[in-house]
């Protein structure tokens, strides 16, 4: 509702139109099951259902829970600018994620944060959680607080104006974001052309190019977006038109953390998907396709994946 909030505002904003926020709520809202458990499109097959049935007029989805094959009669009308797509922790005592004792429980929702935090060898004990912001944080501060602290997205902390809450933003090298973590993409019916032309103006090319380049190598690897697979991608500007570079980093890590692939490739905001598909593909020479079938079970500390809060 935030993120949306604020789309509506741009929207208002550039084009002069009234917007009026309609709130739908999907499957993967009403669920309580870990969420790589849930299966792909959870949080989006209500929205675009309400789109193709005439109900909205557009929806706004978290870039990184959208399936990467486009939907029948649907298209990404804009992609505005990025959130900061970096992980962020929140520990109860203000422990930086290193300074956090052998044995200290970490709850996070992601089984890419979850492979990652086991192989940095830190032995900690993870918990999958699920719940929006304010629920997660109470599990950490709080009468009832239950957890030494929680990994979940900047973006999601800053909407919300709760960026002092975070303990620690953490380093990419340490942790790689999910493919379109931070950005939102704003869907409209394919066949509604004044609406496309009014949303192509919140469109930000960087964030695209960043965000196509990320999905183009976690579609290659025909991964889902619950999958341990990590893709960042910058654009750089260059000093004359033209110029620009993108730089992919992609990671593939077991559950249990035990294999961990990276690469990184570049080339031009042009050729994103090209850039993307190859990375993954490289990963896929490497073995990726293995560390993906792997069961999310076999991870330590990762027991109450059958319950939830």
């Amino acid at each position: 509702m935030a993120q949306s909030g604020q789309l509506a505002d741009a929207l208002r904003q550039h084009t002069g139109r009234e917007v009026e926020l309609v709130e739908v709520v999907t499957a993967g809202d009403r669920s309580t099951a870990p969420v790589h458990r849930l299966g792909v499109g959870v949080f989006v097959s209500a929205l675009r259902d309400a789109l193709t049935a005439g109900e909205i007029d557009l929806a706004v989805h978290s870039y990184k829970d959208l399936p990467t094959a486009g939907h029948p009669g649907l298209t990404i009308a804009a992609v505005p600018p990025r959130e900061d797509p970096r992980d962020a922790l929140v520990s109860r005592d203000g422990r930086g994620l290193a300074e956090l004792a052998p044995g200290a429980t970490v709850g996070t929702g992601a089984l890419r944060r979850i492979a990652q935090l086991h192989a940095l060898g830190l032995q900690l004990s993870v918990t999958p959680i699920r719940g929006n912001v304010d629920t997660r944080l109470r599990r950490v501060r709080g009468p009832e607080a239950d957890l030494d602290a929680v990994v979940l997205a900047r973006a999601g902390l800053s909407r919300l104006g709760r960026l002092d809450e975070i303990t620690e933003t953490i380093d990419p090298m340490l942790m790689l974001p999910a493919p379109a973590q931070g950005a939102l993409a704003v869907e409209c019916r394919i066949d509604d052309a004044d609406l496309i032309e009014l949303l192509g103006r919140l469109d930000h090319a960087p964030t695209r190019a960043a965000v196509t380049a990320e999905r183009a190598l976690l579609a290659t690897l025909e991964a889902g977006c619950s999958a341990p697979v990590a893709a960042y991608a910058v654009v750089a500007e260059g000093e004359t038109p033209g110029d620009d570079e993108i730089y992919l980093r992609g990671a593939v890590i077991s559950p249990d953390g035990s294999r961990d692939l990276r690469l990184s490739r570049t080339g031009t905001p042009a050729d994103a998907a090209e850039i993307g598909k190859a990375l993954a593909a490289e990963l896929l020479d490497l073995g990726a396709d293995s560390i993906l079938g792997m069961d999310a079970s076999s991870a330590p500390g990762t027991q109450q994946f059958g319950s939830t809060e």
